[in-house]
C-alpha cells in the first residue's frame, strides 16, 4: 500500500503524518491488518530494536476519588466493588515494588486516586520514592498522583522521581462529556508542569470510551504536540457499576489499528499497552508487541491482569526481549533532549538552583498495575476466558471479562499469587 510505504518513511525521519494519513490507518480494512502491523513494526524497531520495556504500578491509595471521570472504577458515586484503602507506608509501597522488580521491571509506577496531592502528599510520596530506590538500584520511578499546583513537580524531582504521568485521555473536544469536575486544559496544565521540571513526561490515552476516529487522531497529536517521551494506550475496562459499564467497543483489530496509528504519529516515543490489553486484545497482544515496545506486567489498579509469568513467556515467545536496567529506552536524541531539559530545570533564573531561587514551577485516570515476581505468577489463571467473543453484543454488560482484583498491594495476598 502506498498509504503505509508513506508512513514508514516518514516514520523513520520522524515526521508527522497528515491527519488524513492517520484516520485513513484507522479506516483499514482486516485484509490489511497484517501489513499495517508490519509497516509500523519498522518503524518501532528503527527506534526500539526488539526490546519490551515492563512496568509495575502500585496502588498507592485506592478508590474514594472526588473526581467524576466515567471511566473510572475509583470515581465518585462508582458502584464497583473495588479494594478501597488509604495511603500505604512507604515500607509497604517499596515492599510491592520489589516484587515488579523481581519479575523484570524497569520501571515503578506509583499511583494514586484524588484530584491531586496536597504538599503533605508530595511529602509522603517524596519519602515512599526515596524507600523504592533504596532497596532497588537503578529502577525508574513515574509518579501518577493527579492535577499538579505550582512547585510540586520540582520536589517530586528532587526525591528522586524520574518521571510523571498525567493521560489526556481523549480529546479536547469530546473531554467534557467524560469529566465535568475538571478540563482538559487543566490535564495540559499538569503535562507542562511535569516537562518544565526537567520530569519525563507520560501521557497518553483511553480508547474504547464512544469516541469516534477524528477523536482518537486529535489526541494522539496532542500529545505528539506536548512532546510525551511515553504513551500509554489504554483500552477502556467497562467496570459495572460506572456509567461506562456499556460500553464495549472495541475488537482486537481495533486496537491494533490504534496502536499503529500512535506510532506512525509518535514514531520514538515509548509506545505503551497499558489497561485493557487482555480483555480487548486477547490471543493478538504477542502481535501487538511488533508496535508498542513497552507493557505493564501482571494486575491492574483495580482488576486483575494476565499473570507475570505468562508476560515475560509472551515476550520471549514473540521473539522481543526485556529491556535491561542498563539499557536507555528512549532514542538518543530524545535521551539528550531529556538530558538537556532536566539540566535547565535544575537552574534559577539568574543561574542559580530552582530550589535555592525559589522559583516553584518553571514555567491521569490511568489504568495501573502491580506486576508479579516471575516464581509467584507462574501458576496464576489469566483473567479472560478462552473463546471470548470479540464483541459484546450492543448494550450487554459482559462483566465476565473483567475481575476486580484482590490481591497485591493494600491486602494480605501476594499479587497474582
Amino acid at each position: 500500500m502506498d498509504l503505509l510505504n508513506t508512513l514508514v518513511d516518514k516514520g523513520l525521519r520522524r515526521e508527522l503524518p497528515t491527519r488524513e494519513e492517520a484516520l485513513a490507518v484507522l479506516a483499514t480494512s482486516d485484509d490489511e491488518l497484517l501489513d499495517v502491523v508490519a509497516a509500523a513494526g519498522k518503524v518501532r524497531r528503527q527506534w526500539f530494536g526488539r526490546r519490551v520495556k515492563l512496568n509495575y504500578l502500585v496502588n498507592l491509595k485506592s478508590g474514594l476519588c472526588p473526581e467524576d471521570c466515567s471511566y473510572c472504577s475509583q470515581r465518585l458515586g462508582s458502584k464497583a466493588e473495588i479494594l478501597k484503602y488509604t495511603w500505604l507506608k512507604p515500607e509497604e509501597a517499596s515492599e510491592a515494588a520489589a516484587a515488579g522488580v523481581a519479575g523484570g521491571a524497569k520501571r515503578v509506577c506509583l499511583v494514586a486516586s484524588g484530584r491531586g496531592p496536597t504538599d503533605r502528599d508530595v511529602d509522603r510520596v517524596g519519602k515512599t520514592i526515596e524507600a523504592i530506590k533504596e532497596q532497588n538500584e537503578g529502577v525508574e520511578v513515574c509518579a501518577c498522583l493527579g492535577l499538579l499546583s505550582d512547585g510540586q513537580a520540582e520536589r517530586l524531582k528532587d526525591a528522586g522521581a524520574d518521571a510523571y504521568n498525567h493521560n489526556l485521555n481523549t480529546s479536547e473536544a469530546t473531554y467534557g462529556q467524560i469529566t465535568k469536575t475538571h478540563t482538559y486544559a487543566d490535564r495540559v496544565d499538569t503535562v507542562q508542569k511535569a516537562h518544565a521540571a526537567g520530569l519525563s513526561a507520560c501521557s497518553g490515552l483511553i480508547a474504547g470510551m464512544g469516541e469516534s476516529d477524528e477523536d482518537l487522531v486529535d489526541v494522539v497529536y496532542s500529545l505528539r504536540e506536548l512532546d510525551s517521551d511515553s504513551v500509554p494506550v489504554n483500552f477502556l475496562i467497562p467496570f459495572e457499576g460506572t456509567p461506562l459499564a456499556k460500553e464495549w467497543n472495541l475488537t482486537p483489530q481495533r486496537c491494533l489499528r490504534i496502536l499503529a496509528m500512535v506510532r506512525f504519529v509518535c514514531p520514538d516515543v515509548e509506545v505503551r499497552i497499558a489497561g485493557g490489553r487482555e480483555v480487548h486484545l486477547r490471543s493478538m497482544q504477542p502481535l501487538a508487541l511488533n508496535i508498542a515496545n513497552s507493557i505493564f506486567l501482571g494486575d491492574y489498579l483495580t482488576s486483575e491482569g494476565q499473570a507475570g509469568q505468562a508476560d515475560l513467556d509472551m515476550i520471549a515467545d514473540a521473539g522481543f526481549e526485556v529491556e535491561g536496567a542498563g539499557t536507555t529506552t528512549l532514542p538518543a536524541h530524545r535521551a539528550d533532549a531529556l538530558a538537556a531539559a532536566r539540566a535547565a530545570a535544575a537552574q534559577g533564573p539568574c543561574g542559580s538552583s530552582a530550589a535555592e531561587a525559589g522559583c516553584g514551577s518553571a514555567c491521569g485516570g490511568c489504568s495501573g498495575h502491580e506486576a508479579v515476581p516471575a516464581q509467584a505468577a507462574a501458576e496464576a489463571p489469566a483473567p479472560v476466558p478462552a473463546g471470548a467473543p470479540a464483541q459484546a453484543p450492543a448494550g450487554e454488560v459482559r462483566s465476565d471479562l473483567v475481575a476486580v482484583r484482590r490481591r497485591g498491594a493494600g491486602t494480605d495476598l501476594a499479587p497474582n499469587a
